[in-house]
């Protein structure tokens, strides 16, 4: 119980400097604490940024949690949740800002919380210039400061979800002598491949709401504009390399959290910090559902506790007898199978090739050679628009992986495609099944694809027969009535199909899965989640797909056996 004389401390009883403070915790009742606001940090150029210091109320030394954002260090992260109502049930203390540790787990279990406001927000100087090298020596700089105070034990671990994932990667990758263990929770980790292109294709809504929210939290402050860099840098290059962290380097240990519902986005980032990185004590969690609700449920909680215990305290918990992959098995929403891996992808997975053939997907690659075609530009969803193949299992079929789908394409009235594909889940009534999706859209597919086919070119030695390594270096066009095969690269997901359920292939010149409107009951409004989008393709004419005798086109997919 608590004594009756403590009442929360309010956001607006908080001033700069030392506050003792009483947080009303989700699973601890009231607990008492000191918060430090605004403690200045000089960087190595002189630039200062701006942090604030939850410790517990017992004086001490006490490991770090840290996290570093632009999305401001003193907002009132709980409101930022429930505005988005489709983000799933998120529950934390007020002093949470979004996306990021919560103080009132973590002081509670005695750690000290440093949240971070980096170059260009909350007052810290500098521009803001996402996920640069600079951010990175940054970040690098306050580790070390962090384990420099007399309230710290010297060890320091790096948590947050999506930017404040995706700003842990770079960091990491420099190995700071007191940077003892990190938790990526659903991040970018390739701002071009990930981001910004998908298959070379410009993402255009994302994007903008990303650059526009810092700009109007930010006025005073000068902020790099990725979206123009979209425009002016359309190819790999050295402007995109500096936001592309050398995740080979990485050696420290880490718990990564990557989804199958942030495709566009996280996914593929996430998997490929965790697949890259070199440290020799690495594990994997692989969810299907809402990325907050899921950090912040008391079961995730508990293992990166258990985690940090281990690595930032030394207290023996049998941590490193956890299964190195935690890999969740999707059936339906919100429905799936949690089960123990040791690898990923998984080295049991029988790549299989099922050959488009009329609207088909088959076994036996056809003898006869054919075509079909599409309206490019066409409106999406209309049949005109796209191409449509199908395969309705005869037994249970869990396909968890990475797709591939190969394509012998050519273009009429055109000299470049733009790819969409697209897989899905229909039950043995012919009935969609949808799928949390990006941005937490409640009608989402399994998985996508993307492929800007003058962006075609792979390179040989990083790609694998189930997943090609775009290069994104140089322009292919086509030429008129120039047939060329191309694979696309399908993120990867894990999914149960039934015996009597299809999995439906679609390839088209637009985007597949449209937003919902969602009723946000407590105002009265409607409120439009919008996935990925891209609004400017290359697209007109039609699409010829070439299929059957010498055009191999197939849909690569990973069956794993039954035990």
């Amino acid at each position: 119980m608590n004594p009756p004389e403590l009442k929360p401390t309010a956001l607006s009883d908080i001033g700069s400097g030392p506050n003792d403070i009483v947080v009303k915790t989700v699973h601890y009742g009231l607990q008492q604490m000191r918060l430090e606001k605004d403690v200045a940090i000089a960087m190595r150029d002189g630039t200062k940024l701006y942090a604030n210091v939850f410790r517990p109320i017992a004086e001490g030394r006490y490991p770090v949690v840290l996290s570093a954002d632009v999305y401001g260090k003193d907002a009132n992260g709980m409101e930022a949740h429930q505005r988005f109502s489709t983000h799933g049930s998120v529950v934390t203390s007020i002093f949470t800002p979004f996306e990021s540790p919560d103080p009132g787990f973590w002081v509670p279990n005695d750690y000290i919380v440093v949240k971070l406001a980096l170059r260009g927000s909350s007052g810290s100087g500098g521009e803001l210039r996402p996920m640069s090298s600079l951010e990175a020596r940054d970040y690098y700089d306050v580790i070390e400061w962090a384990a420099a105070q007399a309230w710290s034990t010297g060890a320091v671990g790096l948590n947050g979800v999506s930017y404040l994932c995706m700003t842990q990667w770079p960091v990491a990758a420099m190995n700071p002598p007191h940077l003892k263990a990190i938790i990526p929770w659903e991040g970018v980790s390739d701002w071009y491949r990930d981001w910004a292109f998908h298959g070379g294709i410009p993402e255009t809504s994302f994007n903008t709401y990303w650059q526009d929210n810092q700009q109007k939290r930010w006025p005073e402050a000068r902020v790099e504009r990725v979206v123009d860099a979209q425009r002016d840098h359309p190819l790999l290059d050295d402007y995109w390399a500096d936001k592309v962290p050398k995740l080979e380097d990485i050696r420290v240990p880490m718990y990564v959290c990557a989804s199958w519902s942030t495709q566009g986005l996280h996914t593929r980032g996430t998997l490929e910090g965790w697949r890259r990185a070199s440290s020799g004590h690495k594990w994997l969690e692989i969810h299907g559902r809402k990325e907050w609700e899921t950090y912040y449920s008391r079961e995730a909680l508990e293992r990166q506790l258990r985690f940090f215990d281990f690595f930032l305290k030394d207290i023996e918990n049998d941590w490193l007898d956890t299964p190195r992959v935690r890999l969740e098995v999707r059936e339906r929403f919100f429905d799936g199978r949690f089960r123990a891996e040791s690898e990923w992808p998984l080295a049991r997975s029988r790549y299989t090739k099922l050959f488009l053939d009329a609207g088909m997907l088959r076994a036996v690659q056809p003898v006869a050679e054919s075509a079909v075609s599409y309206q490019a530009d066409g409106a999406p969803g209309e049949p005109e628009s796209r191409a449509v193949f199908r395969i309705t299992f005869d037994r249970d079929t869990e396909i968890s992986g990475y797709m591939k789908l190969k394509l012998w394409v050519s273009a009429e009235g055109a000299d470049d495609m733009d790819l969409f594909v697209g897989i899905k889940k229909y039950d043995r009534r012919g009935k969609e099944m949808y799928f949390p999706d990006l941005n937490h859209i409640e009608n989402g597919q399994v998985a996508y694809g993307w492929l800007r086919v003058s962006h075609r070119k792979i390179d040989d030695e990083r790609s694998t027969p189930w997943q090609p390594w775009r290069l994104h270096a140089t322009i292919e066009k086509l030429l008129p009535a120039e047939i060329v095969p191309v694979e696309v690269e399908i993120l990867p997901s894990a999914t149960l199909y039934r015996n009597g359920e299809t999995l439906e292939l679609i390839v088209q010149g637009g985007d597949i899965v449209n937003p919902v409107n969602t009723p946000q009951l407590s105002r009265g409004q409607i409120v439009t989640r919008v996935p990925v989008r891209h609004a400017l393709t290359v697209n007109k004419g039609r699409h010829v797909l070439h299929t059957g005798g010498r055009f191999d086109s197939h849909l690569l997919v990973p069956v794993i056996p039954k035990d």
